[in-house]
């Protein structure tokens, strides 16, 4: 694994981020997300202003790993990489995707929840990928059903993660990390609960230690 995933892998669980008002909110939700002991970030293009979003939160905690989520394009992942952006996910697998942020050497986890999905993963020499819709797809038993045929693989699955199921997936030698957005609701956010959000980061790293012992 590269240095990003193993980041990734000491912290454990990866906040999906949804930012409407990046100005106002990407730096206090950056230091909010520090001070719970989660210094990662994956910023969705589901929003306008992501690249802003990545930005600020770099520059108000530049110890924090910040990523790109919901790419799609390779205009997105350009404008990724030029806000600081330092891995970037796909919600599903576009082969020509993976390869163009291969290109420029930035770690990119692509959706993935089918053999095919899988197989075609493995032509580029990917080790980490996506597992997304994660409950909605089967779940932590279609995980380790699919660990069987492709071993040479773990997984970061999101979609339906909470604090209720956190720690029986990351018991799950397979799983990396898990990715999740029920501590950094759109509530959450729009209510600037920062407070909040830093307690609901410490419970999440209290649950990854306890389930890896």
């Amino acid at each position: 694994m590269n240095a990003v995933d193993q980041k990734i892998e000491e912290i454990g669980i990866v906040p999906v981020i949804k930012l409407n008002h990046p100005e106002r909110d990407a730096a206090p939700l950056a230091k909010a997300l520090c001070a719970g002991d989660v210094p990662v970030a994956e910023v969705t293009f589901r929003a306008a202003g992501a690249e802003q979003a990545i930005r600020l939160m770099k520059e108000a905690c530049p110890q924090m790993l910040v990523g790109a989520g919901t790419v799609l394009t390779e205009a997105q992942v350009d404008a990724a990489l030029s806000a600081g952006a330092e891995f970037i996910v796909t919600p599903g697998f576009d082969g020509g995707l993976v390869a163009y942020c291969q290109k420029k050497g930035v770690p990119v986890y692509p959706g993935c929840t089918t053999p095919t999905d899988y197989h075609a993963a493995l032509k580029y020499g990917l080790e980490v990928l996506k597992f997304f819709p994660a409950e909605q797809s089967g779940g932590l038993q279609k995980i380790k059903a699919m660990s069987a045929p492709f071993s040479m693989f773990r997984v970061m699955p999101t979609g339906g993660i909470s604090l209720q199921n956190l720690k029986e997936y990351l018991s799950c030698p397979v799983i990396i990390a898990c990715g999740g957005s029920y501590m950094v609701t759109e509530r959450l956010i729009e209510a600037q609960s920062w407070e909040e959000i830093t307690c609901l980061c410490k419970e999440s790293r209290r649950l990854v230690k306890e389930a890896r012992g």
